[in-house]
C-alpha cells in the first residue's frame, strides 16, 4: 500500500485534475498488485513471492538509484529508525500476503485502511503532535469500526484476521517513521524496503520453494513492476495536486478490493465488514481533513 500522508504544494485546477486521475490510476495499480499477490500465494510460498517481487521491483528502481548515486543510499539520517522502518515494512509485506491466503481482499484492505487511525492515536506520544477532542472522537469511532469488522468471536477471530491487524500496525509505523524521516529521498526509503523484503524472502524461500511455471514467473515479475509503478504514480499525483485533494482517494482501494474479490475470487463482503469499513473510512477521512485544517492554521506540522 502507498503512504499518502505527505503534504503537497497548491496546484492549478488543470494540474490538480491530472493529479486526481493519476492518483486513481495508482490506486488501481495497487489493487491489481494485491489481486496478483493473492492469486500467486495460493500456489507459491509467501517467501518465494516476496523474493521475486522484490527483485523485479529493484530492477525497476535501479535507473532512479543510478541517477541519485550510491552515496545517497548509504548516507541516511537516523540509521536506527531507518532500520526499524525496514523491519516494519518487511513484516508488513509478509503479513499482507499471509492474510490474503485465506481472507477476502476486502477484509484485509479494511484492516489496512485503519492505519491512519493508529497514526493519529500515537501522534501525541511519538510525534508530539496535539490531538484535540474531535480527532480523539474520530479515533474512537475508527477503533469501533475495527472491532465491528474484526467480529471478535471464537468463529471470526482467526489467526489471519489477527495477522491483518498486526500488519496494519506495522504499516502505521511506516507512516509515522516516514514523517520523522522527511529528509530521506523516497527512492532511498524504497530501496532499503526492497532490500529488507528481498533478504527475508531469500531466507524463507529455499525452505518452501515450488517450481515456477512460465506464466507465473511472468506474473511474479509483473507483481514487483506494478507495485513500483503504483508508488511512482502516487508520488507524482502528490506533486501535481494538494494532499487534501488526492490523499482521500486511497479509500478507493476498498472499492476495488470488493469488486476484484467478487469477480475473481467469488468473495462476498460480510455485513459486519461493510459496517466496520464505513466507520473506518469515515473516521480516517475526518482525521485527515481535520489535520489539513489545523496545518493551514499553523497548529500542526505534518
Amino acid at each position: 500500500m502507498a503512504d499518502t500522508a505527505s503534504a503537497t504544494v497548491s496546484a492549478q485546477p488543470s494540474t490538480a485534475r491530472t493529479g486526481v486521475l493519476i492518483m486513481l490510476l495508482g490506486m488501481l495499480m495497487f489493487s491489481l498488485n494485491d489481486v496478483m499477490g493473492k492469486w500467486l500465494v495460493a500456489t507459491y510460498s509467501v517467501g518465494q513471492v516476496v523474493l521475486i517481487r522484490s527483485i523485479a521491483a529493484g530492477v525497476v528502481l535501479l535507473p532512479f538509484l543510478w541517477l541519485r548515486g550510491p552515496k545517497k543510499l548509504v548516507a541516511v539520517e537516523r540509521p536506527g529508525l531507518q532500520l526499524a522502518r525496514v523491519v516494519a515494512s518487511t513484516a508488513e509485506v509478509f503479513a499482507f500476503y499471509f492474510a490474503v491466503v485465506t481472507l477476502p481482499l476486502a477484509d484485509v484492505m479494511t484492516y489496512w485502511l485503519a492505519a491512519p487511525i493508529y497514526v493519529a492515536a500515537v501522534s501525541p506520544l511519538v510525534l508530539k503532535e496535539p490531538v484535540g477532542w474531535r480527532r480523539w472522537t474520530a479515533i474512537a469511532i475508527g477503533f469501533v469500526g475495527v472491532i465491528i469488522a474484526l467480529e471478535p468471536s471464537s468463529q471470526a477471530l482467526t489467526l489471519p484476521a489477527l495477522i491483518s491487524i498486526l500488519g496494519s500496525m506495522f504499516f502505521a509505523f511506516m507512516m509515522v517513521s516516514g514523517r520523522s524521516l522527511r529528509g530521506t529521498p523516497d527512492t532511498t526509503l524504497a530501496f532499503w524496503q526492497i532490500v529488507g523484503a528481498a533478504v527475508a524472502g531469500l531466507l524463507w524461500a529455499p525452505f518452501d520453494w515450488t517450481p515456477l511455471k512460465p506464466l507465473d514467473t511472468a506474473l511474479l515479475g509483473l507483481l514487483g513492476v506494478v507495485a513500483m509503478l503504483a508508488h511512482v504514480l502516487v508520488n507524482r499525483a502528490l506533486k501535481l495536486a494538494d494532499a487534501a485533494t488526492v490523499a482521500p482517494l486511497q479509500y478507493t482501494l476498498l472499492f476495488w478490493a470488493i469488486v476484484f474479490g467478487w469477480l475473481i475470487f467469488g468473495d462476498s463482503p460480510r455485513l459486519s465488514m461493510v459496517l466496520g469499513a464505513g466507520l473506518i473510512v469515515a473516521s480516517g477521512l475526518f482525521i485527515f481533513f481535520r489535520e489539513q485544517q489545523l496545518k493551514r492554521q499553523g497548529r500542526i506540522k505534518l
